[in-house]
């Protein structure tokens, strides 16, 4: 079916999802409770997102296979940034796809990300793209060490990347990360004191709403804590939010698009990534907000009116990998342990092989004192496999 940028997808509806993981299961989980039906696509029989919704089991570029999607769906959206762009592209003169192929074409590459970045007037740390060796040797001289090279596509979770630490690693950095045959770029390094993530939603109709920031500690390059409120001055946080809704605009984003930054010690914002979609740091919103972040992609994808983002309360989100699950199962039993004014909320993902590094779910420590419930996370036995 086709779509506009007034058309209202109502409740009883069929929302098709491209990917069938966690974000997926935690979208159609929110859109069921306001009626809504899934369907989803992905290789994997029996995914996550499967498990709550209707599965066609293909590849992500199965042409065929999203065209079924389409027909079985009302309203197409997607849970994670490499979906085909050809089939999103494809899918949109077939069938209603509110988010379009452009942004999902722009923040699939780090070039062109950066580009529509900085077109939205907002800062990035310094770049540039890197063709060569010889280009790479020149520009790791001008920003000096450290600095990051990355592939301008693909990686996640410190993947497809290499912190040149001095120039004697140059000619093994390129050598490895040119085997991806795609387009490199050199990041100048960034001093962070801390990383700060914003979720912002925009609706067909122009509506844009950004959740509360979040602070993001990470161990091996995957998240591990987000907190909120994030402990940084309140103005920060504020021009934070600010910076995520310019970006949303700029981009014409619908749905959800997560922004992350990285805020120097003299209170300056830089602007990493941007990803389309929800967000694992935006999980502490399905206890601690008004309006979840999966509810409220659903509706900025159906055009319902956004709902409102404020916290309810102090939040620390810790994630569960593979190596977690079994410890938090054994705590489940009695949760024992949790200190004074911390309640803890599980969810698990249904994934059917916890690997070690790989995300199986999350518990939200819904706290009086975010540093108390860190310092809860820091001694359970949970974290400590």
């Amino acid at each position: 079916m086709s779509g506009t940028s007034e058309q209202v997808i109502k409740p009883g509806s069929t929302i098709g999802v491209l990917g069938g993981g966690q974000l997926g299961r935690m979208l159609a989980l929110a859109g069921r409770a306001l009626g809504y039906r899934f369907a989803t696509l992905d290789p994997t029989p029996d995914s996550p997102c499967g498990q709550v919704a209707d599965q066609i089991v293909a590849p992500y570029h199965d042409a065929e296979a999203a065209r079924k999607l389409a027909g079985m769906s009302d309203v197409i959206t997607y849970e994670f940034e490499n979906v085909d762009a050809g089939v999103a592209s494809m899918l949109m003169s077939e069938s209603y796809v509110p988010q379009g192929s452009e942004l999902l074409y722009t923040t699939q590459h780090r070039l062109r990300e950066k580009r529509a970045i900085e077109a939205a007037g907002v800062k990035v740390a310094p770049y540039r793209e890197i063709r060569s060796e010889d280009e790479l040797r020149e520009a790791v001289q001008a920003f000096g060490t450290p600095c990051v090279l990355k592939t301008a596509t693909g990686g996640y979770d410190g993947k497809g990347q290499w912190v040149i630490r001095s120039e004697d690693e140059i000619g093994e950095a390129y050598e490895t990360l040119s085997r991806a045959k795609t387009e490199l770029v050199l990041e100048q390094f960034i001093r962070f004191e801390k990383e700060i993530s914003v979720i912002a939603a925009r609706s067909p109709r122009g509506e844009v709403r950004a959740f509360p920031a979040a602070e993001n500690i990470h161990v091996d390059n995957i998240l591990h804590l987000s907190i909120v409120p994030a402990r940084a001055p309140a103005e920060v946080l504020e021009q934070a939010e600010r910076m995520a809704v310019r970006i949303a605009e700029s981009l014409g984003a619908i749905g959800l698009l997560a922004v992350e930054m990285f805020l120097t010690r003299d209170g300056e914002l830089f602007v990493n990534e941007l990803a389309p979609r929800p967000h694992n740091s935006g999980h502490y919103t399905m206890d601690a907000c008004r309006t979840s972040q999966f509810e409220q992609h659903v509706r900025a994808v159906c055009n319902l009116p956004l709902g409102p983002g404020e916290l309810l309360t102090p939040v620390v989100m810790a994630n569960l990998l593979g190596e977690h699950v079994a410890p938090l199962l054994e705590w489940m039993g009695d949760e024992a342990g949790l200190p004074e004014g911390v309640a803890a909320k599980v969810h698990l993902y249904g994934k059917h092989e916890a690997k070690a590094k790989r995300k199986m779910g999350h518990v939200n420590l819904l706290t009086d004192d975010v540093n108390k419930a860190i310092a809860w996370v820091e001694q359970s036995p949970i974290w400590k496999s």
